[in-house]
């Protein structure tokens, strides 16, 4: 890089810095986190833990997105002075600042995908499920390893993830699994996961040696707030025990506590084998019904939300969303938006970030 084409690129950088301080909109969020700051003195704050529980997630991320911000600026200010130099000493080297151009352009991008979360289920909690497609054990373990993929991903977000329930596959991997992912915009990151993916490999279970094709679905609904009102009628559910299989990795008991319940009108069924109570595996499976049935409603009233669910995608061959390849050659691509990427190994360990940004620009501009 040349002073004059650092120069030049000053002018592209400022003007994205300007547009991302439009888009933070620093003072209505400045306005927000001191009233929410001010929340936090009042006397019965925590009268009611889940709402001050909101209040401190809330708080907590608007102060993340000014900090961000504030970072970027001050690698701006970094090049600027770089900028500088470089008009008194044409030899200067250009190195770091070129190192630095890069990271305001990272940054500047993870800063540009989270303005772009504003729709109000967003922020909420994500709940997804892992389905096998056709194919026996060898879709069993492609919906295993997505399970763990899912899992790496919401670790190096630290986010809190809670197995609702887990059923072994009959040789390996999966048969289905259901995760609770807590954070704030859960949900608004993972919705871009929600579809069929499908995998080509060398298949470790055929002694022949022969690549095979699988699929295996995610089905990513926000877990509803509290206060939302579902008119859910008794004699609408039936609900069944039954002794609980498998360990997702995380424990669960296998005692006669797991609970299903089948919403008879629209033939929802959930399952809860997370805790050794039958009450409190009944409360969980509510509320992921609740859940879904919140979702039908709001596919039904909103136009936007209608990619929400992966229910009724057929998991075959046509419908993936994303496609990893292990062999001949290494690839995952996105089929929505064509990013792509060679390093499989990244992705399958929970590096999702790329796809789930380019999903959400292109959403955007839709």
């Amino acid at each position: 890089m040349t002073a004059i084409e650092l120069k030049t690129l000053m002018v592209a950088l400022k003007e994205r810095l300007e547009s991302l301080e439009e888009m933070v909109m620093v003072g209505k969020q400045t306005n927000r986190l001191n009233a929410l700051v001010e929340a936090t003195y009042l006397p019965d704050f925590w009268s009611d833990r889940h709402s001050a529980q909101a209040v401190i997630a809330e708080q907590n991320s608007i102060k993340a997105t000014l900090q961000e911000l504030k970072d970027l600026k001050d690698l701006f200010e970094t090049i600027e002075i770089t900028e500088a130099l470089a008009e008194e000493d044409p030899d200067l080297d250009l190195s770091e600042a070129e190192e630095a151009i890069r990271k305001f352009e990272l940054k500047a991008d993870s800063l540009h995908v989270k303005t772009l979360l504003n729709q109000p289920y967003d922020r909420l909690n994500a709940i997804v499920e892992f389905h096998p497609g056709a194919g026996g054990t060898e879709s069993q373990d492609w919906a295993a390893m997505l399970y763990r993929m899912i899992l790496r991903w919401s670790e190096s977000h630290d986010y809190h993830v809670s197995v609702l329930d887990y059923q072994d596959g009959e040789e390996a991997g999966l048969k289905s699994a259901t995760l609770l992912i807590e954070g704030l915009y859960a949900y608004g990151y993972l919705k871009a996961e929600s579809g069929v993916h499908r995998l080509v490999r060398i298949s470790p279970f055929d002694s022949s040696g022969r690549r095979h094709t699988s699929f295996a679905s995610l089905s990513v609904i926000p877990e509803t707030d509290e206060d939302i009102d579902v008119d859910i009628q008794e004699e609408d559910l039936k609900i069944d025990t039954y002794r609980s299989s498998g360990n997702g990795g995380q424990g669960v008991n296998t005692t006669d506590s797991a609970v299903r319940i089948t919403h008879l009108p629209t033939r929802i069924v959930v399952t809860c084998q997370n805790e050794r109570s039958q009450i409190q595996n009944r409360e969980t499976a509510m509320k992921v019904l609740k859940a879904k049935l919140y979702q039908l409603e709001l596919e039904k009233k909103q136009k936007e939300l209608n990619e929400l669910s992966t229910t009724n995608v057929h998991n075959a061959f046509g419908s993936q969303i994303r496609s990893y390849v292990f062999m001949p050659y290494t690839m995952v691509k996105d089929h929505r938006t064509g990013m792509e990427t060679g390093n499989v190994g990244g992705v399958m360990n929970g590096d999702l970030d790329p796809f789930i940004h380019a999903y959400l620009l292109q959403a955007k501009r839709a």
